[in-house]
């Protein structure tokens, strides 16, 4: 059966599980100032979405070359992506309990890109019905896209952006 990205899962008690095991390898390899957080869907209890396990790495300025050599010496797969400028992109494929699993990591230097991601995983943690709202977007929205990366975000935007500037408007 070929891999779906964006088929929609329900939550899975070992998301947090395999982020800790992620961070605990993390933490022997990266720079001593890199502040390691779970992120996305995964990090939402309840919430389901396409089980990739996303990690923000917050690094300073100074450290960035570093790290960016010490993630691609450690098998993961650097991603140029649009917006580079707010994050480096890099992916791995694990094997967790026999199942294959993605380990997204969002290297920045970028503190409001880490706010930001920080404010709406706490916001919907503490909102189960925006919660709820978002798992029907995204679950209407893998349907909608048929694997194709751009309908999907697009699909999701309104969301996450009015999300975000509530989360963030909320915790200050």
């Amino acid at each position: 059966m070929k891999y779906q990205k964006y088929k929609f899962k329900k939550y899975d008690k070992n998301y947090p599980l395999i982020y800790k095991k992620e961070k605990q390898k993390l933490r022997l390899i990266l720079t001593k100032d890199s502040k390691i957080e779970h992120v996305g869907s995964t990090a939402i209890p309840g919430l389901g979405g396409k089980g990739i396990i996303d990690i923000v790495v917050f690094i300073p300025k100074k450290d960035l070359k570093t790290n960016i050599k010490i993630l691609k010496n450690n098998k993961f797969e650097y991603q140029p992506r649009p917006g580079d400028d707010k994050r480096k992109f890099f992916q791995k494929r694990i094997i967790y309990k026999g199942e294959e699993r993605r380990i997204h990591i969002h290297l920045t230097t970028n503190k409001n890109f880490l706010d930001s991601f920080i404010a709406f995983r706490d916001y919907l943690r503490k909102n189960r019905k925006a919660r709820d709202e978002y798992a029907k977007i995204k679950k209407n929205g893998s349907k909608y896209a048929k694997e194709d990366k751009t309908k999907y975000v697009k699909y999701k935007l309104n969301f996450l952006k009015s999300t975000v500037k509530r989360a963030l408007k909320e915790k200050k």
